[in-house]
């Protein structure tokens, strides 16, 4: 079993809330090496032998099973690029806890690009949660760009949990889903910044499967002079049913830029997108002010109420 700094488990405590553990199927990868991986009796995890990253083997006997991918990054100045590819049999139950937390005490950039497929069976239900946290004292920046690529075949359902909440300077996001028949996907995206952060997200759903579904909502809170970026689109080939929700929290001198799109190539594609950018409600605000709350807290409140 690998001894854990103090560091690394504080930041673990944040991006990996069920509990890290050294025990069933997981990967720790910190400051761009594996300092400890296990398997399970359905899911198998082996190092990839041409690039930086693990190859993750989910079998069909897997039912309500767990697998946890943390990476930490705690030296400063590094960017670590890893590729983690997910196989995933037919009839799986699986959650997969994954996230990237960054320690960067010093002046030089600390950067983390993660770039997870996901070869999805039929009959499958998978869970993908991915925490994006960064702490530390130092002036240089903590950069946080995923890539996650999901192929699903029929008959699947696929939760796609992201938030990004505190301490990341900036992230570019994309992803990417090709949905089979009967299949869906189900994405939900909660974000924060503040001071000069900035955050942008781009992603394509393909819904290619006769019956196939996607719903996609996302939340965020831009506070101070910070960035937001939203670009989901969805493209309806089949009969298919598809619903964007975008909905923003703007305060003091942030900027929000919302572009949901919809792209419908089949007659009974069915697709919806709604966006709204908005400030606090004053009448939440002295509401919650009468129940004795400074004006800090009551936005606390609110905030936390809307992005959970």
């Amino acid at each position: 079993m690998a001894e854990l700094n103090q560091i690394t488990s504080e930041v673990l405590a944040q991006i990996d809330p069920a509990g890290f553990e050294q025990k069933g199927a997981f990967n720790l990868r910190e400051n761009g090496y594996s300092v400890c991986q296990g398997d399970s009796e359905h899911i198998k995890i082996k190092k990839k032998t041409d690039r930086e990253g693990i190859d993750i083997f989910i079998s069909k006997d897997a039912q309500n099973e767990f697998v946890h991918i943390p990476v930490v990054v705690s030296q400063s100045g590094i960017t670590d690029v890893v590729y983690n590819d997910f196989y995933v049999e037919d009839g799986a139950n699986v959650t997969i806890i994954a996230g990237c937390g960054i320690h960067n005490s010093g002046c030089n950039d600390t950067r983390h690009d993660g770039i997870h497929a996901f070869h999805i069976g039929s009959n499958c239900n998978v869970t993908y949660e991915e925490k994006h946290y960064g702490e530390g004292s130092g002036t240089g920046g903590r950069i946080l760009n995923p890539v996650t690529k999901i192929y699903m075949k029929e008959n699947s359902v696929f939760n796609l949990d992201t938030v990004q909440i505190k301490g990341v300077d900036s992230t570019v996001r994309e992803t990417e889903v090709e949905v089979g028949a009967n299949s869906r996907i189900y994405v939900t995206e909660k974000l924060m910044t503040h001071d000069e952060q900035s955050a942008e997200s781009n992603m394509a759903i393909v819904l290619n499967g006769e019956g196939s579904s996607a719903q996609v909502i996302s939340r965020s809170v831009a506070k101070g002079s910070s960035r937001q970026i939203f670009h989901p689109k969805a493209i309806g080939n089949t009969s298919c049913h598809a619903h964007i929700q975008c909905d923003s929290i703007i305060m003091e001198q942030a900027n929000v830029c919302s572009i949901p799109e919809i792209d419908a190539h089949h007659v009974d594609a069915q697709i919806v997108h709604e966006a709204a950018i908005g400030r606090i409600n004053n009448e939440q605000l002295i509401k919650l002010r009468t129940f004795g709350l400074n004006e800090e807290e009551a936005e606390a409140v609110i905030i936390d109420n809307f992005l959970n």
